[in-house]
């Protein structure tokens, strides 16, 4: 019987996840069944953070408006800030909120300004 060669479809697979893996440390680059689990590994850590990193901006940009506001009025806080936003019917996001904040101080402290000016004048007392 003659000897029948194998082909290279395996070859070929186990090359791709090398190359996946190839800045790996250790065995973790070299072996083809540690290679796998680290790439599965990755994967499923890159799909958490990407997800956690959404949620770590949003707090960023939250403490970025609401340390900029404080230091303009004590008692007005980014919770209020946000509540009056939404009763304006003034549609800015968070990130855009925040580099206001860091850029252009002053337009954040005209924004609020103007706010609180117009609730006082309706009645609520802040």
């Amino acid at each position: 019987m003659t000897r029948i060669k194998r082909g290279y479809v395996a070859r070929r697979r186990r090359t791709k996840i090398r190359l996946f893996a190839s800045s790996f440390r250790g065995a973790h680059s070299r072996l083809t069944r540690t290679i796998t689990q680290q790439k599965i590994r990755a994967l499923v850590s890159a799909h958490r953070d990407r997800d956690r990193q959404k949620r770590n901006f949003r707090r960023l940009w939250i403490t970025r408006i609401n340390a900029v506001i404080r230091e303009n009025r004590v008692t007005y806080s980014y919770s209020r800030l946000i509540h009056d936003l939404y009763k304006k019917q003034l549609l800015l996001n968070r990130k855009i909120l925040a580099q206001i904040a860091i850029f252009n101080r002053n337009s954040l402290y005209m924004i609020s300004n103007e706010i609180i000016n117009e609730v006082e004048s309706t009645g609520r007392i802040i």
